[in-house]
């Protein structure tokens, strides 16, 4: 086993740097001495901590040409959307600090004979963060700005990928002011991992990454009796019905697809069109994803990065031509370009059907899955015919039929009208079934990880 972690230029292939994995010793002593600072941090009142959380979102801001720079030479993602990544990321800064009075604050309940409840809601110690590579930034902001406005301790256990990233973040926290220890990176391995699980000090746990990775993190976590949120990825589906505007859904579906070089959980992946407009939307379409312009990261006239790693390129290839030998038919894309780096190109798939993995497994790629459905009513029933239940879509003029379907029907943690999927930090993020549990995002990040206790004044 390698006592080394390193990151990649996904654009050319070539090497950016090593990093030397900690010694089991080194792990212990700073999940002590985040368990220590935790102790101070956790009697810290709101303000205190809102002021240096503001201060961690400016100094996102300050640094952020430096920040999105690395983001985008570790993973591949265009410059342009590093950028947009870190204005995020101080968003959900100022977002946190703002809200976090209504969400955090003790409730007084009337217990009727003279007597009250108080509901507070207590941190609970550290909380330890298993974060992947495809938004470098967000994912550590995600859980860690909510967990520390709580009042936890965090530690953060990055993809090896974006592990520069990871410690350009530490820096910025502690530049802003936070305290030592009290927000960690552990450059450690599996087994490393596993042991900060089981850590007594460590009192829950959240993951971003696989089905496959949750349900093995899950099962450590439980086995400790430790609290987890999982949040595992999807093949979302996205609507397109009869009456839609047909240039409006072709654009909004061509970004929800190669957005973040199609590596989001969130994308749009599977698009479900109804007979009466399908060959109109698939011939548009087709020609939309033909157009899309691979190329350098770095340039701001390419729409498509490359992927992040040539694993995951070679991955995203292998289920596209099984898809193909079980039926599916390729209308644009496709190939593994003859060039420097792990490029796929924006990709169609027509004739997709249960029992290909373009149908039902996630396609973490720009490729497109296009299916036909008879109706709207046999659209939804597509949809939910998936494993997942993260995010979806619906596209159409008629809205009020849109929040219906979205409401009563659509098996899924987030559904998004006439738009793509990004994050919002004023509303919960997260989804059902083999997409995991738990929600971040809209004041119930903060929640996740405390002690809702129960104070009763008898007398």
């Amino acid at each position: 086993m390698t006592n080394m972690l390193k990151t990649i230029n996904p654009a050319s292939g070539n090497k950016l740097n090593t990093y030397k994995i900690m010694t089991d010793d080194a792990v212990l002593s700073i999940v002590e001495n985040c368990h220590t600072a935790f102790l101070d941090w956790r009697h810290q009142s709101l303000e205190y901590r809102g002021d240096i959380i503001k201060k961690i979102g400016q100094a996102l801001l300050n640094r952020k040409h430096e920040l999105a720079r690395v983001m985008t030479d570790e993973m591949g993602k265009l410059l342009q959307q590093s950028l947009e990544e870190v204005e995020l990321c101080a968003a959900i800064c100022d977002y946190t600090v703002a809200s976090a009075p209504e969400h955090l604050a003790s409730e007084k309940r009337d217990l009727g004979d003279g007597q009250y409840g108080l509901i507070c809601y207590e941190p609970i110690g550290i909380i330890f963060g298993i974060q992947p590579w495809n938004y470098p930034a967000y994912q550590v902001i995600r859980y860690s700005i909510a967990n520390l406005m709580a009042g936890n301790g965090v530690l953060l256990k990055h993809a090896e990928s974006v592990t520069g990233t990871g410690l350009l973040l530490e820096e910025i926290y502690q530049s802003a002011g936070l305290p030592a220890a009290l927000f960690s990176v552990l450059l450690v391995d599996h087994d490393q991992s596993e042991t900060v699980i089981k850590h007594r000090r460590v009192r829950g746990v959240t993951l971003t990454g696989s089905p496959a990775a949750g349900r093995i993190v899950g099962q450590q976590a439980a086995a400790e009796l430790k609290k987890t949120v999982l949040e595992l990825g999807s093949n979302d589906a996205y609507l397109v019905l009869e009456d839609a505007d047909l240039e409006k859904a072709v654009k909004i579906c061509v970004q929800g697809r190669i957005y973040n070089n199609g590596e989001t959980c969130i994308a749009a992946k599977r698009f479900i069109v109804v007979d009466a407009i399908y060959d109109q939307f698939r011939d548009a379409f087709v020609k939309a994803m033909q157009q899309v312009k691979m190329g350098d990261p770095m340039s701001d006239t390419v729409d498509l990065g490359p992927m992040a790693r040539q694993d995951l390129r070679d991955d995203l290839h292998q289920q596209v031509e099984e898809s193909v030998a079980k039926g599916a038919k390729i209308l644009c894309g496709g190939n593994i370009p003859d060039c420097a780096g792990f490029y796929y190109p924006a990709t169609v798939l027509a004739e997709v059907s249960p029992g290909q993995p373009a149908y039902d497994a996630e396609l973490f790629g720009p490729v497109a899955s296009l299916i036909r459905a008879a109706d709207a009513t046999d659209a939804m029933r597509i949809a939910n015919d998936s494993p997942f239940g993260l995010g979806g879509g619906i596209i159409t003029e008629d809205t009020e039929q849109a929040i219906e379907l979205a409401t009563k029907y659509f098996d899924t943690g987030m559904v998004f009208i006439n738009g793509f999927g990004l994050a919002n930090p004023k509303m919960p993020f997260g989804g059902v079934k083999d997409s995991g549990y738990g929600r971040e995002h809209g004041g119930f990040g903060m929640r996740e990880f405390v002690n809702t206790k129960s104070v009763l004044v008898m007398g």
